[in-house]
């Protein structure tokens, strides 16, 4: 169930390698209250993950051997060149059966659990959650204006890095902030593709301006803050300007009394952005 905001021939391709005869789940929940779950093991979470995690860097060092397999990595098995197109992370992995998933039994509730080896420990993630919830929000209210804006902010992200700047927001992020963008606003780009534009760059300069709202935004699946330490601030402001530049040189481009000009006022460009859209 990919969430279909990937960049041709730039993103990673992130693949879960589940356990299929392991799982946890909330003792809370309505199929463990009911008892469901009637086969348990002696076996804790960290050491069948573990065990998982060994036999998917055998498997995948015999399986590419003219690959680049990296190892080394806490919670993904980095694949790349050799025969593959683009990198792959392996996660090895377990189902997490959550109360939702219980009660519902649709596979968007249903949580994994992923292993970080260097401490070891566990992570409960919920990454269908997220996909459904953005897919869910894109569809309904921005006719597929937020999945553009999405894949706009990765391309200007991968360009920036080109160039050698840093931009640390990873893709989860960057999904997560515009899922709170105004989606009436992307929907705009059924008709002008320059709407979902003019409302990534506001919306991400807004939340460089008022960090204090930033800070109250959580990721679509509600698992924890999109800016959960102050470094992604950073990023935010990076890839903020980085936009900013983009529309200035689009308004130049779409405005023949601005394209000579060397320098043009951020609030210049959007009025020029405006008047594409709505012209008189």
């Amino acid at each position: 169930m990919p969430l279909n905001v990937h960049i041709r021939g730039v993103s990673d391709v992130d693949l879960l390698n589940l356990e299929a005869n392991f799982l946890t789940y909330l003792p809370s929940g309505l199929k463990a209250r009911l008892g469901h779950y009637t086969s348990p093991t002696s076996e804790s979470s960290v050491d069948r993950l573990m065990r998982l995690r060994k036999e998917c860097e055998n498997a995948l060092i015999n399986a590419y051997p003219a690959a680049d397999v990296d190892t080394s990595g806490g919670k993904a098995i980095a694949i790349s060149g050799g025969s593959l197109a683009r990198p792959v992370d392996v996660v090895p992995s377990h189902w997490n059966d959550t109360v939702e998933y219980q009660s519902s039994d649709l596979e968007r509730d249903r949580g994994v659990t992923i292993l970080n080896k260097k401490v070891p420990e566990t992570i409960d993630n919920l990454p269908f959650l997220h996909i459904g919830r953005v897919h869910d929000r894109d569809h309904n209210e921005a006719r597929g204006g937020l999945k553009k804006a999405i894949r706009l902010c990765k391309n200007v992200k991968n360009d920036a890095i080109e160039d050698g700047k840093t931009i640390n927001l990873p893709s989860f992020d960057i999904a997560a902030i515009m899922y709170h963008a105004n989606q009436a606003a992307l929907r705009a780009g059924v008709f002008y593709e320059l709407a979902i534009l003019a409302e990534t760059q506001r919306f991400l300069d807004q939340l460089w301006h008022n960090k204090e709202h930033a800070r109250t935004l959580n990721v679509p699946d509600g698992s924890r803050r999109i800016f959960d330490n102050e470094g992604k601030f950073g990023g935010l402001l990076t890839l903020s300007s980085e936009l900013d530049d983009l529309a200035r040189e689009v308004a130049r481009e779409q405005n023949q009394a601005l394209r000579y000009q060397q320098s043009i006022p951020l609030e210049e460009s959007r009025k020029a952005i405006s008047n594409i859209l709505v012209p008189d």
